[in-house]
Formats: structure tokens, C-alpha cells, sequence
């Protein structure tokens, strides 16, 4: 399987790449990915440490005449998001990616395909165990847990690293640098009920919810997409109302970085409403339809009949959660002031899932702003505790200031023009790069956000553009040869 990928141009990264899609990397699950690069950097002769927390860091000594250059971190996340389509038989803790060729496109068949970060990984990979190019000291710096909550960037100690410029090769557009980001912060509810019996002579029906591009909920928060928890919600507190219906589950979204996709809810209903029901949810499939048509052309919205559940969710923590859950904002809150285009502050409402008693939402903020995102951690904060839920906040990580006199920014900016007869565009983004975090135990790095194409990162439509990287590796190995000295 995967064969093929190694054949694609440049080599030097792609047949690292084809390794690393037969090695299950979800996040949180990276315990052999840390051996593999473990024992690649052992193969190569080069110091490899891997630390407490399970970064890996690799070091290759200058080469001969750029001893006095500035030293490189090399920097990218070992762990990918696990998503896959609904219908797609795959297990991310044991199955490898299977790679699929559209056109100038590399895609996986239903799953995410772990070009992020596994593009930058690759290349960093590549410099390692390259004989040819020029450089100056390089540390590859491999961090774990980046999806999920930023882990290996937190506990990375300070003074493990030596170099004075940090390259962050984890941004999805190629021609583009990056020089700031967002920070954000984890909101999570959570609702107790109680768990009735289901009246006599009622019926069951499953209410699903799928279709939906989803993506990435820092990168793709202003493309207008479906939210697949606020469609449903929003559906409920009408069908609730109207068929007096009860709630047995609800479950959608998977990931608080993901926009969810898929929404599945479980409801029972008096015997007889079959017919009332579907008209029900044709009416709102229209009505999303016709909101959605442009970006969400593949929407889907059923019901089918299910079985029985063995309860039902108390009314009183429906209507909590369906108000709560309705009025919680989702999308882009403010757009920045200082750049015209991007996101200062959104949030994602990312997961709703019952279980056993306990109905779990999951919201993801962001914002440049510190303030703003302050402000939307106590906006949310007040729509859940009215509503009798339980609010934690965690998972909270910086932003990353833009440096106006960065050194390597300069830098950058005229080997791109060299090579290929433009200015890169200079760019903050609006989603959670570990620069900001890093930067805080090594305040005095020089950093810069760069990479090759890609789109719909987080989702199972994941792809990376073939020919952007052959241009994002030239770059990183020019970049390497015009470090400038100490």
C-alpha cells in the first residue's frame, strides 16, 4: 500500500512521507512514531533525545564552512487528527492511511490523510539525512500531542534546544509565510440527567445529520460551513415542541478542532407520527438546503426508523441543553482590525455527546485578542451555568505576536523572490501554531510559520497539493543556505 508515493517529486520528502502514512499517529496515540523517529535518528549516526514527554529532537551538525551560522530548529507534530467518513471501516490506532492520486493532489480513501503536520515532519526528515545542502547547526524538534491540547509544545524544558531561529513548518499554503497566530482555550460543559422510561406504545427513530465538508475550526471558521450540532439542535427544539417527542441521545462531532460534520440523534415519539415526523425533517432539510446551498451542497438530513432505546433523557435537561446549545455562538465572532481578512476571534462548537447520565459539550475558542478571548470564555461560561451545566476551561495556549524586525522574516522574504520571481505574502493566522507556545520558554527565537498547499486539514477530504511541494522543499533548503552567521 503506498507504494506509489514514493515515486512523487522530490523524493527526498515523499518517500519519508509514504513511511509515515504506515505508521498509526493519532493524536495522544504516538507511541510508535516516537520509536520510528527514534531509531531514524539513531540509524543516521545523529544525536537523538527523546524527552520525558515524548518529543523527539534530532541534531545534525553544520556542514563544513557554516560552523558560524545561526542555528535551526526545524519544527513540526508528530500526531495527526483521526477523522473518517461514517461509512469507512478504518481503525487510527492500527490501520496505516491509504493514499489515493487526484490529479496534482494526494488525498486519502475516506480518512484524513496526516499531511498535517506529516508534510513538515517529512521534510525536516529529509534535511537530516540529506548529503547535499549547505547548513548551518539544525535541531529537528518533533513534537507530540499538537491536536489535542499542544502537550509536547507545553513540557518542552528550556534550554534543550541551542539555535537562535525556529522553523515552524506546519502553515498550508505555499508562497505564504506566517509570523503570528491565534491563541485558544478549551470550554467544556457538562449536563447531568436522569434516565426515564420510555412511554408505552411509543416509537423509535434515528435522526442523522451528515454530508458536511467539516474542516479545520481555525482555518475554515469563515467559509460559512454547516455545523452539524447547531443543525440539529435547531431542528429538535422545533420537532420537541411541535410532536412533543423525547430525547434518547444525541451524538455529533468528534474532535474540538474539527467543525463537526455528522450529527446522529436517537428520539422516540407516539405510535402514528411516522408520517408527521418525516414531513418534519423534509421541511427542515429544505430550509438548511436552501441556506446551505453554496457551501454545503452534499447536506444530508433524515430519519429512519431505530430500536427501542432502554431510556430516555428527563425533559427538563433537554430543553436546558437544546436552549443552551442554541444560543451558544459557533463561527466567526470578530474579524481583526489590523488585517483585513482575517479572524481575530471565533469559537467551534465542536462535540455533543450523551452518555450514561452525563451530555458532554465541547466548544474550542480562539482569538488573537487575549481580551476577546477572555470575553467569549465568559459569554459561554454564562449560557451553560444558567443552564444548569458544569463549565470547565482549559487547554488555554497564547497567540503569537508578529515580530516587525525578524531577521529570518527578511530573509525569507528575498530568497523567495529569487528562486521564484515574487514576495511571499507576510501573514498572521487565525488557528493554534506552537510558536507561541515555544516562544515563551525560548523568548529570544527568531520564528517563522511556512508549508507547503493543503486543504481541508481535520477532515476527511484532507489533501496536499503535489507540485506546492516541490517548491516548499526548494525553499527550506535555499532558506538553509542563507542563514545568516552568529
Amino acid at each position: 500500500m503506498n507504494e506509489f508515493v514514493n515515486d512523487l517529486n522530490p523524493r527526498q520528502i515523499w518517500k519519508n512521507f509514504a513511511s509515515l502514512l504506515n505508521i498509526p499517529r493519532p493524536s495522544k496515540k504516538e507511541e510508535r512514531i516516537i520509536a520510528f523517529m527514534k531509531s531514524f535518528g539513531e540509524n543516521l549516526g545523529l544525536e537523538t533525545i527523546v524527552d520525558e514527554t515524548g518529543n523527539v529532537i534530532i541534531k545534525k551538525p553544520a556542514t563544513p564552512g557554516k560552523e558560524n551560522v545561526k542555528g535551526v530548529i526545524l519544527q513540526g507534530h508528530l500526531d495527526m487528527v483521526p477523522q473518517k467518513n461514517s461509512d469507512k471501516v478504518h481503525n487510527f490506532e492500527t490501520d496505516p492511511i491509504e493514499a489515493v492520486l487526484d490529479g496534482d493532489w494526494l488525498k486519502a480513501n475516506g480518512t484524513t490523510l496526516g499531511a498535517d503536520n506529516g508534510m513538515g515532519v517529512a521534510a525536516a526528515m529529509a534535511i537530516l539525512e540529506s548529503t547535499d545542502i549547505a547548513h548551518g547547526p539544525i535541531e529537528a524538534l518533533f513534537t507530540i500531542d499538537e491536536e489535542t491540547g499542544m502537550t509536547g509544545a507545553f513540557e518542552l524544558k528550556a534550554g534543550m534546544l541551542q539555535g537562535d531561529i525556529l522553523l515552524n513548518l506546519d502553515s498550508e499554503d505555499e508562497g505564504e509565510l506566517y509570523v503570528g497566530c491565534a491563541g485558544g482555550t478549551n470550554a467544556n460543559m457538562k449536563f447531568s440527567y436522569s434516565e426515564e422510561a420510555v412511554p408505552e406504545g411509543w416509537q423509535a427513530w434515528q435522526l442523522v445529520i451528515k454530508g458536511l465538508k467539516g474542516g479545520h475550526s481555525g482555518l475554515d471558521i469563515n467559509l460559512g460551513r454547516g455545523n452539524a450540532n447547531k443543525l440539529m439542535i435547531r431542528y429538535l427544539k422545533h420537532a420537541i415542541a411541535k410532536h412533543k417527542l423525547k430525547l434518547a441521545s444525541f451524538e455529533g462531532g468528534s474532535l474540538r478542532n474539527a467543525i463537526p460534520r455528522e450529527a446522529f440523534a436517537t428520539i422516540v415519539a407516539e405510535a402514528g407520527k411516522a408520517e408527521k415526523l418525516q414531513e418534519c425533517v423534509a421541511e427542515y432539510f429544505e430550509i438548511f438546503r436552501k441556506e446551505l446551498s453554496v457551501t454545503e451542497p452534499f447536506l444530508e438530513f433524515k430519519i429512519l426508523p431505530a430500536e427501542m432505546p432502554a431510556s430516555v433523557i428527563d425533559d427538563s435537561t433537554t430543553t436546558r441543553l437544546i436552549h443552551a446549545v442554541y444560543g451558544c455562538p459557533n463561527g466567526v465572532i470578530r474579524l481583526s482590525d489590523s488585517l483585513a481578512g482575517l479572524v481575530e476571534t471565533s469559537t467551534n462548537l465542536a462535540i455533543v455527546k450523551s452518555n450514561k447520565g452525563t451530555i458532554a459539550v465541547h466548544c474550542l475558542l480562539r482569538s488573537s485578542v487575549d481580551s476577546a478571548k477572555e470575553d467569549l470564555e465568559e459569554m459561554i461560561s454564562g449560557i451553560f451555568e444558567l443552564a444548569g451545566a458544569t463549565v470547565v476551561l482549559d487547554g488555554k495556549y497564547p497567540g503569537w505576536k508578529p515580530n516587525p524586525d525578524s531577521t529570518i522574516l527578511n530573509v525569507m522574504s528575498d530568497t523567495y523572490n529569487k528562486h521564484f520571481g515574487k514576495v511571499p505574502e507576510v501573514k498572521a493566522i487565525h488557528a493554534g501554531l506552537e510558536c507561541g507556545i515555544l516562544g515563551g520558554n525560548y523568548p529570544h527565537w527568531d520564528m517563522i510559520s511556512f508549508g507547503p498547499t493543503m486543504r481541508f486539514p481535520h477532515s476527511p477530504d484532507e489533501r496536499v497539493n503535489i507540485p506546492s511541494v516541490d517548491k516548499f522543499y526548494t525553499f527550506l533548503t535555499e532558506t538553509l543556505k542563507n542563514i545568516p552567521v552568529k
